[in-house]
C-alpha cells in the first residue's frame, strides 16, 4: 500500500557554493559516516564528482522526507538517513537510530531513484507499508 511519494529537484550550482563559502561543513551536516567516507574519496580524486555525489545524496534525503510525511523533523535529521549503492549501483536508504525505529514500527519499504544531469541532480522516492515483510 503506498504511504507516500517525494521528489526533489537540486541546482549543483548552490551546493557548489556553499562548499565554496563553507568548506566541508556542509557535507559533515548533511552526510552519515558511510556517504562521507565515499563524498571524501569521490571529491579527492574529482571535484566535479564529489559535487554531484552531494547534490545527489541532498537531494535524495528531501525527497525521502517529504515522502514519509516528516520534513526535517524529528524523528528525520540528515544523518539518521544514508543513501548508499547496493553492488550493482542502486541506491538504499539506510536508516539509523529513532529514525529506523520509527520507520520499522510502520512496516515501511522506501523506493528511490536518482539522477543528476548538467547542472541539476534529482530524486524520486517512493514509501510502501509492508503488511508482513519488506517488498
Amino acid at each position: 500500500m503506498l504511504y507516500g511519494v517525494g521528489t526533489d529537484l537540486c541546482d549543483i550550482r548552490r551546493v557548489r557554493g556553499v562548499v565554496e563559502r563553507h568548506g566541508e561543513h556542509f557535507a559533515l551536516k548533511i552526510l552519515g559516516e558511510a556517504e562521507l567516507a565515499v563524498w571524501t574519496a569521490r571529491s579527492q580524486r574529482n571535484e566535479e564528482r564529489g559535487l554531484r555525489y552531494l547534490a545527489t545524496r541532498f537531494s535524495a534525503k528531501e525527497s525521502f522526507s517529504k515522502a514519509i510525511g516528516l520534513g526535517m523533523h524529528g524523528p528525520m535529521t540528515w544523518r539518521a538517513c544514508e543513501i548508499v549503492n547496493r553492488p550493482g549501483g542502486q541506491p538504499h536508504i539506510v536508516l539509523h537510530g529513532p529514525l529506523r525505529e520509527w520507520f520499522d514500527a510502520r512496516q515501511l519499504v522506501a523506493h528511490l531513484s536518482l539522477s543528476d544531469e548538467g547542472d541539476y541532480a534529482s530524486s524520486f522516492c517512493i514509501v510502501e507499508r509492508c503488511d508482513g515483510g519488506a517488498a
